[in-house]
């Protein structure tokens, strides 16, 4: 299969269905953690995002099972600037570990609400594309008074 940008070294783009398989992973794990009160794999989840966020997307198992599993398959999708989806991924990152915390501080309903939160934002991204987290750094972007303008995507060849 030819692919327009390499997943592991392409780092500027990113397959727009990744960050999809990424999140309805995420979703549907962290809504079965809530369910079962599994609070431990909420922490894994989170830990898993940290691990992908800082060592790449070699070390990311939704992205590996993505890239390697389901790409071939289906072929390369639209490329999307990776910037706004590793946004995102830091910030359920950061409310997977609070939920931990407050998990282990005792506080269930903190922690429940906070895993419900990513659980449910991951979930309407993998079924309707929008991205709260993405379009929060898009909105961030332009408070700070740099609007978001999309790094160069490699032309499509069809």
């Amino acid at each position: 299969m030819k692919r327009l940008a390499d997943p592991y070294r392409d780092l500027d783009v990113i397959d727009s269905r990744a960050p999809r398989f990424n999140q309805a992973t995420i979703g549907l794990l962290a809504a079965l953690a809530i369910a079962t009160g599994w609070w431990w794999l909420l922490t894994l989840l989170g830990l898993q995002l940290l691990v992908g966020l800082t060592l790449g997307r070699r070390f990311c198992l939704p992205c590996l099972a993505y890239f390697q599993l389901v790409q071939p398959r289906f072929g390369e999708g639209a490329l999307e600037d990776a910037r706004p989806p590793r946004f995102a991924n830091l910030v359920g990152a950061v409310f997977l570990i609070a939920a931990t915390v407050a998990f282990a501080a005792g506080l269930t309903t903190l922690g429940a609400v906070l895993g419900g939160i990513v659980a449910a934002l991951a979930l309407l991204a993998a079924s309707t594309g929008f991205c709260t987290g993405c379009e929060a750094y898009k909105l961030g972007s332009f408070l700070l008074g740099r609007p978001f303008v999309a790094c160069p995507l490699p032309p499509r060849v069809d």
